[in-house]
């Protein structure tokens, strides 16, 4: 084989470590491919298809990401359970996926919106300045969800949109890095131990 495992490390889903052995180029489909692999292990259950253009991001254009995903060890911890998207006040919110209208409402003093999608995710998308949706509103990817609200606590920018992930809720719910329903979550290869054909050729 040209390569090898796919390994996730830490908290299923939190961190990406992709062991590969290649002798060739050609790693691109591999890559695009690990952050559905990685959806499909911490959910247990369907992936999202980003390959199908499923999602998208929730800001256009593209947005820049300006604080990243980092869970906490245990769910009671700190942590920074999403992605911060830079964006500009009253910047229009996009629903990343088609869905239905979960939450609308205010929390910690700043108003945000859930999308339950198909698949069992759930997006979450805050502040918002004036959501465009209510509770039980079936959305489409792009759908537009409201307008990006200033003042999100830790953001460098003018303002920002933190774009969240998880599963469940509670004491069951399972957060994830947002960034992998678009395939942009970042991966880390590890270094080559030996040639591939040295490996071959042992076997």
């Amino acid at each position: 084989m040209d390569e090898e495992l796919v390994r996730p490390q830490g908290a299923v889903g939190a961190s990406l470590a992709v062991g590969v052995r290649a002798h060739h180029r050609g790693m691109a489909p591999l890559l695009r491919v690990i952050p559905l692999l990685v959806l499909l292990l911490a959910a247990g259950g369907p992936a999202p298809s980003a390959a199908l253009g499923t999602y998208d991001w929730p800001l256009h254009p593209r947005p820049e990401v300006v604080r990243a995903f980092a869970p906490p060890t245990q769910r009671w911890e700190p942590g920074h359970r999403g992605v911060d998207l830079a964006a500009a006040p009253g910047q229009t919110v996009y629903a990343a996926g088609p869905g239905t209208v979960h939450f609308v409402g205010r929390i910690d003093g700043r108003t945000a919106a859930s999308i339950l999608h198909p698949s069992g995710f759930l997006t979450t998308y805050e502040p918002l300045g004036q959501a465009a949706v209510a509770v039980g509103d079936e959305v489409a990817r792009g759908s537009p969800l409201g307008t990006v609200a200033a003042g999100h606590p830790g953001c460098p920018r003018t303002a920002c949109l933190h774009w969240g992930l998880r599963r469940g809720s509670g004491h069951t719910a399972r957060y994830l890095d947002p960034r992998l329903l678009v395939g942009a979550a970042p991966v880390r290869l590890l270094p080559l131990i030996q040639p591939l054909e040295t490996t071959i050729h042992a076997r």
